[in-house]
């Protein structure tokens, strides 16, 4: 006689759970959820588990990376709940065709929930891709990450996906896909307390007519803070 240790609906839920957490070993994270839990682990049992008890688990292991954030951590207790998913609340699209906002951004919004900035970098379930100009925004595209879990350099695939855009915004993200991402050319705002993503592209509307150094750069253009040297110079 066999006994079940897990049921298939658990298994998956433990799985997307781990892909939340930002290269959590599942094997592992299994196999302490069971500790917890108690066996089988099951769709009822992992129902019941928070945000704290998840903490507590993770303590002191190391299948998990140092930087995961209580962003990550949220989504991934609602995928062990059953009640997350890629396609979960996503916002509606703006029309849109390229050179329609000339001189814009394309910026993309790291995003576990509606349209929402609340997610890290590693492990966002999708980028929500906006063209930002000074008077005009429109949400254009929502970029699900699932085809970057197989790559060998999940952050590496995550910088790739969202290569056409010059800034992304996240709630956390770790020193090394940081630099992944400027090497991509990709310029990483980090918003702690994030919120939502048009209340912080609307931030960045209202410097783009004085734009500091960094984003002078992404633009192409001077610095409003070094145009009076400049001036003093032609003088």
């Amino acid at each position: 006689m066999t006994t079940t240790v897990i049921t298939k609906t658990a298994a998956l839920r433990i799985a997307q759970a781990a892909r939340a957490l930002a290269d959590v070993n599942a094997g592992a994270f299994a196999a302490k959820l069971g500790d917890s839990l108690g066996l089988p682990i099951t769709e009822e049992k992992l129902a019941k588990v928070t945000v704290a008890d998840l903490k507590l688990i993770l303590s002191g292991e190391e299948t998990v990376e140092p930087d995961v954030d209580s962003a990550s951590i949220k989504l991934a207790v609602r995928h062990l709940w059953g009640e997350a998913g890629d396609a979960d609340n996503l916002p509606p699209m703006d029309a849109y065709v390229d050179g329609e906002i000339p001189g814009s951004l394309r910026v993309a919004v790291a995003s576990n929930t509606e349209e929402n900035l609340d997610g890290h970098f590693g492990s966002c379930p999708r980028f929500l891709i906006y063209q930002v100009g000074r008077n005009d925004m429109r949400l254009i595209d929502a970029r699900s990450t699932l085809i970057t879990e197989d790559a060998d350099d999940k952050n590496v695939a995550r910088a790739e996906l969202i290569s056409d855009c010059q800034i992304v915004y996240v709630q956390s993200i770790g020193g090394p896909a940081a630099a992944k991402a400027v090497r991509a050319n990709i310029h990483p705002v980090k918003v702690p307390d994030g919120g939502k993503a048009r209340v912080t592209l609307q931030r960045l509307q209202s410097v783009l007519d004085a734009p500091p150094p960094w984003l002078a750069k992404i633009l192409g253009v001077e610095a409003k803070s070094l145009s009076r040297f400049s001036s003093a110079e032609e003088e």
